[in-house]
Formats: C-alpha cells, sequence, structure tokens
C-alpha cells in the first residue's frame, strides 16, 4: 500500500466547551503516544497559560497519531466564534471533520458556524454526541436536532450518510450505540479510518503545499505548518515561495519535520497528504504557496471572513504610566501589533490620526481581549477604548453587522430577556422549551446591541444565563441603540482611598475600589446609580478632634466592591472613557483627566 494512501487528515470541530480538547487527549493516550509511565498534564493540547486558565482553545494545533499502521492527522481547532479564523484555516488542511455535540445542550451558534464551513468545503463529516453520562442527556433529541441543522445548512446526499458514535471524552469510551456503554475509543477510530478518505495527490507532480499556520521557535526563526497537496519536498530543495500579493520568492529548505503525538521528528522528504512543519524561511506568512522554481503552481489564498468590531489601542498617558509595565511606547506598541498580524490572518490593524493609537479590527470582543491579555502578560502597557462596530456601504445604504444570539434561560426570566432586547433592536426568530425548565431563544440582534449585553444579563437573571452570539451577516443601520443607562464615580484628586470616605460614597452606586489603593484624577472608582457621572472625593480622611460624639467609634462596614475582568471592563466603559491595563493593574479613567476640562453632561447630549 503506498504511503499517500494511509495518511487522514481530520479536524474536531464544536461549540465551546463541548470536549474537543478532552478528546484529543483520550486519543492520544489510546493509541499509545505515551509511554506508560510518562506524566501527561490534562488537556495537553491547550499548552498556553491562557488557554489552560480559561479552559479554552484559542490558537488551532494538530498533532498526529498512528493506527493499525496508518497515520492519522488531528488538528484541534477552537469553539469561540471569535477565532473563526483559525477554524477556517484549519478546514484547508483536512480531508473530513469529526463534529462533537454536547449531548444536553446540544447544537449552538458555533456548532452551526464551523459545520456550514466543513460542509461549503466538501468535507465528510463523522459526528459524535459527547457527554452521554449527564444527567440531563438526552441524545436522541440531539441527533435529530443535528439532522436538521444538516438539511437547514443544504448539506449534499452523501455529507447526510454519517456514522454517529456515542462518547464520554473524559472516560475515553464511544460507543455505536447508546443503550451499551462503551469500553475504549476503538469505534471512533475504526470510524475515521471507514469515513475519512486518505489524502490524494500526484507525488511527482509540480510541488503545492499550503502554508496554514505559523509557530515561531528561538532555534529555528519562523516555522511554517503546511499541508502537502501534490508533489515532494526535500531537505536542501531550492523552492519558490508564491507572496500574498502575487510575488514569487525564491529560498532554500533548510528543515523539515512531521507530527507525531507532541513532538515534531524531523524528516528528509514529505509524504503526499501529511501535515509537516517548514523551518528556516524567513518572512513567510499564512495562505503562502510553497512550489517549484521551474514551473510555479500557487494554490488560491484563503479567504478570511471580515472584522466586525474595532477598538482602539492607544500609549497608556496616565499618571502611573511606566511604573509596572516595560514596554510604554507607541514604537513598541506598533512592533507588536505588525508581529501579532504575522500569525494572525484575522486581525487588521489601521493607523489614526495620532501616531500615539492604532485601530485593531477583530471578529469579537473575546478575541481583542485576549490579544491585550497576551499582551499585558508580555510586559506590555496600553490604553483600551470601548468596542466600535465596523460598518460598510452598499450601494449607498449603510449597513452594521448582525449578530445571531442564541440565549438560554429559566423559564421564569424569558420576559426579563425579552423586555431587555426590544430596545436594541433584537428580532426573536426562535424560541423552543425542552420541558427541563429552561428555555432557548435565538435572535437576530445588530451587533452594537450586544456590547455591554452580558454583564446587563447576568445581572438580570442571577448568573443562570447561557448567551452565545455568531455574526450573521450585515443589515441596514438601525438608528440609536441605548447604552449604558449609569454614570460613573470619578475620582476628583490623587491620593489613597479611605474606608471613611468610601462608606459614604457606596450609597451612591457600586464601588470599583476598596481601602488603601492610590487613584488620580479622572479615575473611575466605581459606577453611578443614575445617569450622571459624579466627580468624588474618595481619599478623604477622618480628623481627629477634641469632641466627643456618640457615633465615634462606629466600625466602617464596606460592602465587597466588584472586581471586573478585562472583558468586563472594555464592555463597561463609555464612550469618554478607556480602560488602563497594566502587567498588575487594570484601571479605567476618563480619556480626558482633569474635571474642569470635560465636557459637561449637558453638552454631551446635545
Amino acid at each position: 500500500m503506498p504511503a499517500a494512501q494511509t495518511i487522514r487528515n481530520i479536524a474536531i470541530i464544536a461549540h465551546v466547551d463541548h470536549g474537543k480538547t478532552t478528546l484529543v487527549d483520550a486519543m492520544l493516550r489510546q493509541s499509545g503516544t505515551f509511554r506508560d509511565n510518562e506524566k501527561v498534564a490534562e488537556r495537553v493540547m491547550d499548552s498556553n497559560d491562557l488557554e489552560r486558565e480559561r479552559g479554552i482553545t484559542i490558537l488551532s494545533k494538530n498533532t498526529a497519531i498512528h493506527f493499525e499502521g496508518g497515520k492519522i492527522n488531528i488538528v484541534d481547532t477552537p469553539g469561540h466564534a471569535d477565532f473563526g479564523g483559525e477554524v477556517e484555516r484549519a478546514l484547508k488542511m483536512v480531508d473530513g471533520v469529526m463534529l462533537l455535540v454536547d449531548a444536553a445542550e446540544g447544537p449552538l451558534p458555533q456548532t452551526r458556524y464551523v459545520l456550514s464551513k466543513a460542509l461549503e468545503a466538501g468535507l465528510k463529516p463523522i459526528v459524535v454526541i459527547n457527554k452521554i453520562d449527564r444527567p440531563d442527556a438526552r441524545s436522541k433529541e440531539v441527533l435529530n436536532e443535528i439532522y436538521d441543522l444538516f438539511i437547514d445548512l443544504d448539506a449534499e446526499e452523501s455529507q447526510l450518510d454519517f456514522p454517529v458514535l456515542y462518547a464520554v471524552a473524559k472516560a475515553g469510551t464511544a460507543t455505536l450505540d447508546p443503550d451499551k456503554p462503551g469500553v475504549d475509543l476503538q469505534p471512533l477510530f475504526e470510524a475515521i479510518v471507514n469515513t475519512i478518505p486518505p489524502a490524494t495527490g500526484d507525488p511527482d507532480a509540480t510541488l503545492q503545499i499550503l502554508v496554514t499556520n505559523l509557530d515561531y521557535s528561538d532555534y529555528l526563526g519562523r516555522i511554517a505548518i503546511c499541508r502537502v497537496f501534490q508533489g515532494t519536498l526535500h531537505t536542501g530543495d531550492d523552492v519558490t515561495i508564491s507572496k500574498r500579493d502575487g510575488s514569487l520568492q525564491k529560498t532554500r529548505i533548510t528543515k523539515l519535520f512531521t507530527f507525531i503525538g507532541l513532538k515534531r521528528t524531523e524528516i528528509d522528504e514529505t509524504t503526499m497528504g501529511d501535515i509537516v512543519a517548514v523551518a528556516g524561511v524567513e518572512g513567510i506568512t499564512i495562505g503562502e504557496t510553497i512550489t517549484s522554481v521551474e514551473n510555479p503552481a500557487p494554490l488560491p489564498l484563503i479567504i478570511i471572513d471580515e472584522p466586525t468590531i474595532a477598538i482602539q489601542f492607544s500609549v497608556n498617558t496616565s499618571p502611573f504610566a511606566g511604573r509596572e509595565g516595560q514596554f510604554v511606547t507607541s514604537r513598541n506598541l506598533r512592533e507588536r501589533l505588525e508581529k501579532e498580524l504575522l500569525i494572525n490572518v484575522s486581525i487588521r490593524v489601521e493607523d489614526t490620526g495620532s501616531p500615539d493609537s492604532f485601530k485593531v479590527l477583530g471578529r469579537g470582543e473575546l478575541q481583542l481581549a485576549i490579544l491585550i491579555e497576551m499582551m499585558r502578560r508580555e510586559g506590555f502597557e496600553l490604553t483600551a477604548g470601548r468596542p466600535e462596530i465596523v460598518t460598510k456601504t452598499v450601494d449607498g445604504v449603510l449597513m452594521e453587522p448582525v449578530e445571531r444570539l442564541t440565549i438560554d434561560v429559566p423559564e421564569a426570566y424569558t420576559g426579563v430577556v425579552i423586555e431587555k432586547l426590544g430596545p436594541r433592536k433584537g428580532e426573536m426568530t426562535r424560541m423552543r422549551n425542552h420541558g427541563s425548565g429552561r428555555v432557548r431563544m435565538e435572535f437576530r440582534v445588530p451587533s452594537r446591541g450586544v456590547i455591554g449585553l452580558r454583564s446587563e444579563m447576568l445581572t438580570d437573571t442571577r448568573g443562570t444565563i447561557v448567551m452565545n452570539s455568531l455574526f450573521d451577516g450585515y443589515m441596514p443601520y438601525q438608528g440609536g441603540i441605548p447604552q449604558r443607562p449609569t454614570g460613573s464615580m470619578v475620582a476628583d484628586r490623587q491620593g489613597l482611598t479611605t474606608a471613611y470616605s468610601l462608606n459614604g460614597l457606596q450609597e451612591r452606586g457600586v464601588l470599583f475600589v476598596g481601602p488603601g489603593v492610590e487613584v488620580y484624577e479622572g479615575m473611575l472608582i466605581g459606577e453611578h446609580s443614575r445617569d450622571n457621572d459624579l466627580d468624588v472625593n474618595v481619599v478623604r480622611e477622618k480628623h481627629m478632634t477634641n469632641m466627643r460624639a456618640s457615633t465615634a467609634d462606629d466600625a466602617v462596614r464596606l460592602v465587597p466592591y466588584k472586581t471586573l475582568n478585562l472583558e468586563q471592563a472594555i464592555e463597561f466603559v463609555a464612550d469618554d472613557e478607556v480602560v488602563e491595563i497594566t502587567p498588575k493593574s487594570l484601571r479605567l479613567r476618563k480619556k480626558v483627566l482633569q474635571a474642569n476640562r470635560r465636557p459637561k453632561q449637558w453638552e454631551k447630549n446635545q
């Protein structure tokens, strides 16, 4: 059997938290990738700190296992719509997909998104219903919902004939019959071999290798992760790189690697259809083709969906600038964003009128918040403004992005949700009651209406809401949408906060700081319960006096203050406010710090 027929490439696609990375863990363990005495971390594919902390996959990664003499390349993809660019690239590397669906939650917005992309690419699907051990599992109903989803997405006849497996990824079991518990993942491996077609192509034809991902090594420089579509590449070969702008660049390949488990193994030549890593090619980026010098034959460029959200990144100009961060200048900021552009194709950076700020466009708030968090951990200081939508004009009509919003809440809160989405121009498209006490509703809402919605909804539903949104095209501009109904409490001088002054302010709203925190003029210390901003003195101390009073020694009882994380802070700020981000702190502040230079409330409303 020729080597080309033994390679199968498969991507695991699913909604966030449906168990993709856990299933890859079990597949690696059961395929004999690790030694019996080898210590292996849980969710081994989530390799960076941020992924481990949040329990989500951010970057698409690949691994390989051997089964019955053949090789299966597995690509683990992110589950959030914000990282859709990673999914689109991953699907270019594979010939089939494993669609993972939670046995209780069923297909969710991201399930729909990743499946639509896979069906468009004509990939063969395998459906795995995961977490069948959940007490609220409803495997049969979920399978019917999956069939409905396939039909809704205009799947071809051949794509509807997919194998269905029932799995518990955490226990590492899969079965073809939900009533008979599985023992291991053998049925899943067999389904992959029987369903996913082997990689095809001519190893003697003109070289065509598509770059779909990038990595970096301190020793080898930039590493391109690619899929071999045609031809054979050897170490030391002279090749041509077909660039994104159509130009051709000659270079020599210094090192080639293939994937086995989590390790890269050096090879001398590529195998047809394999996923390989190419090292030592300066300036290579995603979407480019490695082809022959004599007869260049570039592959079509990877087309990525347009960004829909923009955030302005600026240099930190607060009085505390430079105290905690290592990289604080606009040059540092520009270099870091240019570096991000090389490995993240779904982000764009535009210059603004000022040399100190940059407009960063991405798929969603989470994607840009993850970028900010990564920069913060690298030692950067910056400020980020409120997210704005990216509009476009079609035939003279201003169009704005629209989201498909899926909300899952207890029945008691359906009225609250509908009431909240009315002013935000939300239009209900579907409402289903599963009979379990929870209702699932689907809305079409302008992207502007979703900004800042999550924190309000969590408060109104006592934290019981499950909310997911997905980009769903463009619609004509819907006019004004009400933003945050409350104002801010703003510190009017620099100093350390005191329990005495905070005690007097906690009735005015929700505090963001506790006692003993250093503040400066223009810094937000809380949310005002009314719609106007309030300049307050939070550094006032209780003065000593000779007069005796019955209230003199009353203990100050402060309500616990609210700590905002990065996404909540970005959603909270108004148009005249920014978030100051440093490696150790998150502070909210006014764009104009001095109170006497800030526009008054009546000027803002005009």
